[in-house]
């Protein structure tokens, strides 16, 4: 089984890297524009993984109160951006999701100090919040000529991917101890190889939105 997981984490790491390499070669495309920063992002993402494929603590911090802290914040936080302010072109959105996600951690800090309560409450907070601004995003997309010409927007893309794994995966982070256990392990097994595959699907999107979408 550890095996078939490693190989699964091989995997993810490939396409992580496929969509780092698509995002050093165009990076310099952009012009500088936010576009610039979606590369940076994914490059960010790719050395972070590769640090922790081998890693299992860092400064004496551990993965997974990196994760809670920096690695997950850091994903949604650039899609709040990416969404609301730079698509939606909504500043009152971004700043409202930017507070409501990051006022999760004030809670926890003071009264339970659990990374598990973090991490439960840190993504369904997010996530909830990613699936108002996707919702928005598509009703956007339909309202105009984007959806027609959906193989050169960009944001297409990068919202089918986002769909995949953060909206897809949710339940299995959710119900992560509830799944993990003996009774329904195996639920968990199929959940776990369901998301590596939506995480494959999400950053080959990723890295397809580069090279079919245009810069508008």
């Amino acid at each position: 089984m550890e095996n078939y997981h490693s190989i699964l984490r091989s995997l993810l790491l490939a396409a992580e890297f496929l969509s780092a390499i698509i995002a050093l070669v165009y990076v310099f495309k952009m012009n500088w524009s936010y576009w610039s920063w979606f590369c940076i992002y994914l490059l960010f993402i790719f050395i972070q993984e590769l640090y922790w494929f081998f890693n299992e603590s860092l400064f004496n911090v551990t993965a997974q109160t990196y994760y809670a802290f920096i690695g997950i914040p850091v994903q949604y936080l650039f899609f709040f951006w990416l969404f609301a302010l730079k698509s939606l072109k909504n500043k009152a959105l971004f700043f409202g999701c930017l507070i409501i996600y990051l006022s999760t951690y004030i809670p926890v800090e003071v009264y339970y100090k659990k990374i598990d309560t973090i991490y439960s409450l840190n993504l369904t907070t997010g996530t909830l919040l990613l699936l108002v601004l996707i919702i928005m995003e598509f009703i956007k997309q339909i309202k105009s000529d984007d959806i027609l010409k959906f193989r050169e927007n960009r944001m297409f893309y990068i919202t089918i991917g986002v769909v995949l794994f953060f909206i897809g995966t949710y339940p299995f982070f959710a119900f992560y101890d509830i799944l993990h256990g003996n009774t329904y392990h195996k639920i968990w097994e199929m959940y776990y190889l369901y998301f590596i595959i939506s995480n494959c699907c999400m950053y080959v999107l990723f890295g397809v939105s580069l090279i079919w979408g245009k810069t508008r």
